[in-house]
């Protein structure tokens, strides 16, 4: 298993598995099978409206709660001091465990200083191991960075080859900040395993495409969570520790940041809209 250090020294794994759009009937079956084969890092969030799914999971795969490095996130309906620390105690409820090793602002939208306020006390608590945010720009990002004591030690974004966020993960590195890229495959979109290009670069490694894309992550040292619901897919995207790409590799992949748009882009209003007005599921 392939580590990423945190700027606390907290060492978490760099591939994990995520349950972003797993339906939550489906969720225990697939974290088992993510633990059974081989994963260690689990990501979920309270607005997946799956935490309980990780939870029964967790007790029922028999590993250890200590070996597993747990993720979850606050959304923007809980925003705010008061009601991120209600948020977080529900988090905890749902899945079964006393504390959480990472627990991230999912939005940079409401008052996500009152949050972070709350976030920084359960961290010195030890309620929490680290502590950071999701899909921050680099001006929020430093903003939140220096008008508060503790740095954010992940901050979770979106990365793959057609947008690979090079001057933000500049500024994440000069302030300490580990990159996660929550959607390494670009789920998907954009015909992204069908690249002709990252097909030749798959053919001379006999991999597949999904496989030197997330090697292209590790390459970097970027923290990744694919999500498959099929487990023979979980296998294929654990097993990219056994080749590297070369130099020339890694300049053709290079080569096609920008090729699409984003998939999620803050600049449209009724996105940010959406996500203000929508609430954290029961």
């Amino acid at each position: 298993m392939q580590y990423a250090e945190l700027n606390n020294g907290l060492k978490m794994p760099i591939e994990g598995y995520g349950v972003f759009q797993v339906d939550p009937k489906e969720t225990e079956r697939c974290v088992l099978d993510a633990l059974e084969t081989g994963y260690r890092s689990l990501d979920t969030a309270a607005t997946y409206g799956n935490e309980e799914g990780v939870g029964k999971a967790i007790k029922k795969s028999g590993v250890a709660r200590e070996e597993i490095f747990l993720t979850s996130k606050l959304w923007v309906a809980d925003q705010g001091y008061d009601k991120a620390k209600k948020a977080f105690e529900k988090t905890l409820d749902k899945l079964g465990t006393d504390y959480l090793d990472l627990y991230l602002i999912h939005q940079p939208l409401g008052d996500y200083y009152g949050s972070w306020r709350a976030m920084e006390e359960l961290y010195k608590e030890g309620k929490i191991k680290a502590i950071g945010v999701s899909n921050f720009d680099s001006t929020r990002l430093v903003d939140l960075i220096v008008n508060n004591e503790v740095v954010p030690a992940v901050n979770q974004i979106e990365l793959h080859p057609f947008l690979q966020q090079k001057e933000a993960q500049k500024v994440m590195q000069e302030y300490g900040v580990k990159v996660e890229s929550w959607g390494p495959l670009a789920e998907a979109k954009h015909d992204i395993l069908k690249d002709e290009m990252l097909k030749k670069i798959a053919d001379k490694y006999n991999k597949t495409v999904a496989q030197v894309i997330l090697r292209w992550h590790l390459e970097q040292e970027i923290i990744i969570i694919p999500k498959s619901v099929r487990k023979e897919r979980m296998e294929e995207n654990l097993d990219v520790h056994d080749f590297s790409l070369d130099k020339a590799d890694m300049e053709e992949i290079a080569a096609l940041d920008g090729k699409y748009p984003r998939i999620v882009d803050y600049n449209i209003m009724d996105i940010v809209t959406g996500m203000n007005s929508s609430k954290t599921p029961e």
